[in-house]
């Protein structure tokens, strides 16, 4: 069933959000993990971001930030002549719903299997 939502694109939880891979592969890029850590408190300009991320030209950085807005991880508003940036935390918890389909069964077995150990002891 998981190949099923992969070969689809698998959006999670089915809310129309960018695709899980377009996620992972915004994320996979460390100048872009290193943005998304930037913003992560609150908006930053264009121009900050880049000041941020010595030996990568502007125009790169413009480019990094048009990945994350694309991937549903950032947001982004007009203020006068700035471009102001900001995390989005839903395109997260989609990325992060995905990974939960590999974890929760084995940490429900793992805590069944703990409950079963504390209930031998009593």
């Amino acid at each position: 069933m998981l190949l099923k939502y992969l070969h689809a694109g698998f959006r999670a939880g089915n809310r129309g959000g960018p695709p899980v891979d377009e996620v992972l592969r915004a994320v996979a890029d460390p100048t872009r993990r290193t943005i998304l850590m930037l913003v992560r408190d609150g908006e930053m300009p264009a121009g900050e971001i880049a000041a941020h991320c010595p030996g990568i030209s502007r125009p790169a950085v413009s480019q990094h930030l048009r990945v994350l807005v694309t991937a549903g991880l950032l947001d982004v508003r007009r203020a006068g002549n700035r471009r102001l940036y900001r995390l989005r935390t839903a395109g997260l918890a989609e990325a992060a719903e995905f990974f939960d389909t590999f974890w929760s069964g084995p940490l429900a077995r793992l805590k069944q299997a703990a409950e079963q150990e504390e209930g031998g002891r009593s």
